[in-house]
C-alpha cells in the first residue's frame, strides 16, 4: 500500500472521517457554488442538517448537464486565481465539461494514482510507460504524476506512434504500461508485425482504464503481453484516473473512500440499493477544492462487491463497470451493453477481440449488426468454415444475451484501431434519416 494508515483504516474511523468531510463539503458548495445553493434551497435542504451518511439520500443529484450549463467556470468553488490546471471531457456526446484543479487537488490526485500503481504491484524500482493521451484528457497527466509520486522512472510518451512505443518499451526496459485496454492489444499486434514478442520484454503489469472491458479481454491481454492486467477507474468530473483501482487480487476496484463517497442507486427510482445489487454509480467528492461535485450521476452501471479483500484494504470494492446507462442498446426489448458482446466474443475461438456494433435503419425499424474480425490465422477464404464460424458467433450471442443479432465476419485488421478509446458502436441511423 502507498498509504497504509489510510487505505486500511477501520470502517468506523473511515465513516467518521467521511461524515466530517461531507458536512464540510456541503456547507462549502452551498456558500460558493450558485447551482448548489439553488438546488439545496429548492429541495428545502439545510446542508448543516446532514449529520450521517444515510442523510445523503436527501441531497439533490448533480448530472452532466449541470456541468455543461455552467461552462466554463460556473461550477468552480474557488477564485480563478486559485486554479492551477483545467482538464475537460472529450465532448463527444455534447458540450465539453470543464474541471478545475487547485494545487491541493493536484497533490491529492498524485497520491490517488500512486495508490493505484502500488495496488497493482508497482514499486519505485519500476519503469512506467504512460501511453494515455496527454492534454485536456485526464489520463496521461494523472498517471504521470502518480508514477512520479510513487518514485518510479516515468516515460511520458503519451498515446500514438505505436512502433515507437514498442521501440521505447524494448530499449528503455519498460516494466509497467498504462493505456487503454484496446490499445494494449494493438501494441501486441504491432509488435508481432515488427517481429518482436512482447512477452520476451521486461514488461510485467499493465494499468488499463478509460473504457469498459471484459474479463475475457483481460485473459487475452495477459496472454498476448505476458503481464498482469489491472483495471482502473476514474472520470474527469470526479478527478480523472485514481478514483478506484484493483489490487493484485483482481477482484473488484477499491474506491478511495476517504476522498470519494460512493453510492449505487436504482437508475429508475434513484433510491440507494443494497451492497451487491446492480445500479448506477454515484459519487460525491469529499476533498476536491476546485470543482466539488455532490451526488454526481456517472451513468456507469456496477455494484459493490460484498465481503473483504485479502489485500487488507478496508475500502469497499466496485465491480468492473458493466457499461453506461446511456450506452445501453435496446434490441427487441432486451437491454444490451457493448461490453457484454465483447465478453461473448472473447470466448469464441477463431475470432479476434475487435468488433463494432453497427446501428442502421431498415424501413422504420432499427437494425443491429455486429462486425467481428476473424483471427489472423483463420482461413477467411474458406466459405464453409466462414459460414460455420458465423453461425457459432450468432448462437453464442443469442445464448448469452437472449437476443439474436446479425453477424458479419470481416478480415483481420479491417476494423479501425484506436490509439485512445475504442469506438465500439457506430450509429448510422441519423445519417440515414438526413439522407
Amino acid at each position: 500500500m502507498f498509504q497504509p494508515e489510510l487505505e486500511a483504516m477501520s470502517r468506523a474511523d473511515l465513516e467518521a472521517l467521511q461524515v466530517e468531510r461531507l458536512r464540510r463539503q456541503l456547507a462549502n458548495v452551498y456558500e460558493r457554488v450558485p447551482l448548489y445553493k439553488q438546488k439545496f434551497d429548492e429541495a428545502g435542504l439545510n446542508p448543516r442538517s446532514v449529520d450521517s451518511l444515510t442523510d445523503l439520500a436527501d441531497v439533490p443529484f448533480t448530472v452532466k448537464d449541470d456541468l455543461r450549463s455552467a461552462y466554463p467556470y460556473g461550477m468552480f468553488a474557488v477564485e480563478l486565481s486559485d486554479i492551477v490546471r483545467v482538464h475537460a471531457s472529450s465532448g463527444t456526446t455534447g458540450q465539453i465539461t470543464v474541471v478545475g484543479y487547485t494545487a491541493g487537488d493536484i497533490d491529492m490526485w498524485a497520491d490517488m494514482m500512486a495508490r493505484t500503481f502500488a495496488a497493482g504491484g508497482a514499486t519505485p524500482d519500476d519503469v512506467i510507460q504512460v501511453a494515455y493521451g496527454y492534454g485536456l484528457f485526464t489520463g496521461g497527466l494523472g498517471a504521470h504524476y502518480g508514477s512520479e509520486r510513487l518514485g518510479a522512472l516515468t516515460i511520458p510518451i503519451s498515446g500514438g506512434n505505436t512502433k515507437r512505443q514498442i521501440q521505447i518499451m524494448r530499449d528503455f526496459g519498460t516494466t509497467v504500461l498504462a493505456c487503454t485496454p484496446s490499445y494494449s492489444l494493438l501494441v501486441g499486434e504491432v509488435a508481432a508485425d515488427m517481429g518482436i514478442d512482447i512477452r520476451d520484454l521486461p514488461l510485467r503489469v499493465g494499468y488499463f482504464g478509460a473504457e469498459p472491458w471484459s474479463e475475457n479481454m483481460r485473459v487475452q491481454i495477459e496472454s498476448a503481453l505476458g503481464i498482469k492486467a489491472i483495471d482502473i477507474y476514474g472520470l474527469s468530473e470526479i478527478l480523472g484516473p485514481g478514483v478506484a483501482t484493483e489490487c493484485e487480487h483482481q477482484n473488484g476496484l477499491h474506491v478511495n473512500e476517504d476522498h470519494f463517497l460512493i453510492e449505487i442507486v436504482d437508475p429508475e427510482t434513484l433510491k440507494p440499493v443494497a451492497d451487491g445489487e446492480y445500479g448506477e454509480v454515484v459519487f460525491t467528492t469529499l476533498t476536491k477544492e476546485g470543482i466539488p461535485v455532490i451526488r454526481y450521476r456517472t451513468r456507469d452501471i456496477s455494484r459493490i462487491v460484498p465481503g473483504d479483500c485479502p489485500c487488507g484494504r478496508t475500502f469497499r470494492r466496485l465491480e468492473r463497470i458493466t457499461g453506461r446507462s446511456d450506452d445501453m442498446l435496446i434490441i427487441r426489448g432486451v437491454n444490451v451493453f457493448p461490453s457484454q458482446i465483447e465478453q461473448v466474443l472473447a470466448g469464441v475461438p477463431n475470432v479476434a477481440p475487435h468488433y463494432q456494433v453497427v446501428l442502421e435503419k431498415v424501413g422504420s425499424m432499427d437494425s443491429v449488426e455486429v462486425h467481428v474480425e476473424v483471427a489472423p490465422d483463420f482461413a477467411f477464404d474458406e466459405v464453409r468454415e466462414l459460414e460455420a464460424l458465423q453461425q457459432t458467433v450468432c448462437a453464442e450471442i443469442q445464448q448469452a444475451l437472449a437476443v439474436s443479432v446479425r453477424v458479419k465476419l470481416v478480415e483481420p485488421k479491417s476494423i479501425e484501431r484506436s490509439e485512445g478509446k475504442a469506438k465500439r458502436v457506430v450509429d448510422l441511423r441519423g445519417e440515414q434519416e438526413g439522407a
